[in-house]
């Protein structure tokens, strides 16, 4: 799907607009503290260009699951004046609501250039269920709509579907390069193009994988995923985490990808341990000697050369999800050392990495790499049903504009 598809907000007339942004303020908090203010950097060039030409800007976003109830620990309140905090010279004003008389007034009273930041969608119902009523509201304090919230888009929501249908609709700076960097990996890539395909469960991305084998040249499959295709051919992998059940939808994995010219790496060996834990006691064998007692918890370092070697002849590299049970020393040292490779070569201007979901972001972190990646998305489901093929109804209602 190209950008031309789509209209960004740098190309609208917003002087004197009430501008309604929706964003993604679902962010890791603790005791009313954000812990990590990730996708509130993201969306402030959009915030900083809309002040800048001379917008009222209306920020709407939700927060967790109240279920369409007024829930205090929900409030977006602390959010709004963490933001406040990042946006110097610009305050960002909070109202008790987003919908109602009160918002209203506070909508009227905002002058070009003001911030306004609503209450948390979601403490009424009318946002998850899609309510014609409830966006018909959200419509009404508005001028231009503005998604910047790719990482909910995969939601058919009033904020996010019928508000887009509603107003003369745009997409923010963070989801255009969203945009641009999936399309590119997907639709368009440099060749020879791979994916990092890991994480615990095959059973959470059959779709992905079967979308990817048939439009890739290689794919890497690592984490206790790459476990159950192992098991379906017939190797032993000890006590590791494995879905046996499975099975057959991963041979067909690999017979699809098979037909389709595309290879898949899976490891040659692993670091075994009997437990999970901090400095548990671990060694490294063939992947065909996995001990009965113990468990595959990351890539041992013969698949990590033979990854790197993979790596050095790609183009493009899309990565979603970790090759072993990074968070716990000692297993993330695959993970660490083929994501290093990665950015070192982004930085020789030799790949295109982009990746994308929690644990990625997460093991990107740890390794020290994010920065490096050509794009690093904070989409976790969105980022996922992209991959698989699907339509996002927040991007879809975009484009039909």
């Amino acid at each position: 799907m190209s950008e031309s598809a789509f209209r960004s907000i740098e190309q609208a007339d917003v002087a004197g607009k009430r501008v309604l942004v929706r964003v993604d303020m679902n962010v890791p908090m603790q005791g009313g503290v954000v812990r990590d203010a990730t996708r509130i950097k993201r969306v402030l060039p959009t915030i900083k260009s809309l002040v800048e030409r001379g917008a009222k800007v209306i920020l709407l976003s939700h927060f967790g699951r109240p279920k369409g109830k007024r829930v205090a620990v929900m409030s977006l309140r602390p959010i709004a004046e963490k933001m406040d905090e990042m946006l110097p010279g610009t305050p960002v004003k909070f109202a008790e609501d987003c919908i109602g008389a009160d918002v209203e007034r506070a909508v009227n009273a905002l002058e070009n250039g003001n911030v306004l930041f609503l209450e948390n969608l979601r403490f009424h119902s009318g946002e998850e269920a899609n309510d014609p009523e409830f966006a018909q509201a959200l419509a009404a304090l508005g001028d231009i709509y503005v998604n910047e919230a790719f990482s909910v888009s995969h939601r058919a929501h009033a904020s996010i579907d019928a508000l887009a249908r509603a107003l003369p609709a745009y997409a923010g700076v963070s989801m255009m390069a969203e945009i641009s960097a999936l399309s590119g990996a997907l639709e368009n890539p440099e060749r020879p193009v791979a994916a990092v395909v890991g994480g615990a469960k095959i059973s959470t991305k059959i779709s992905v994988l079967g979308n990817l084998v048939q439009k890739f040249d290689s794919v890497i499959i690592g984490g206790a995923m790459a476990n159950t295709f192992l098991h379906a051919k017939g190797v032993d992998v000890g006590n590791s985490l494995c879905e046996a059940d499975l099975a057959d939808t991963a041979r067909e994995i690999l017979r699809t990808a098979e037909r389709e010219g595309c290879e898949i790496l899976l490891p040659v060996d692993a670091v075994v341990a009997k437990q999970l834990k901090q400095g548990a006691e671990s060694e490294v064998c063939a992947i065909d000697a996995v001990p009965a007692d113990s468990m595959i918890l990351d890539v041992g370092p013969q698949t990590v050369q033979a990854l790197t070697a993979k790596l050095a002849s790609c183009k493009t590299l899309l990565w979603n999800g970790p090759l072993g049970a990074f968070e716990i020393a000692p297993f993330g040292a695959g993970t660490f050392a083929l994501a290093r490779e990665a950015a070192r070569l982004t930085k020789a201007r030799s790949l295109v990495t982009i990746a994308g979901g929690g644990d990625t972001l997460a093991a990107l972190n740890a390794a020290g790499v994010a920065n490096d990646f050509t794009y690093v998305s904070t989409a976790g489901g969105a980022f996922l049903e992209w991959l698989e093929g699907r339509e996002l109804p927040g991007v879809a209602a975009l484009r039909d504009k």
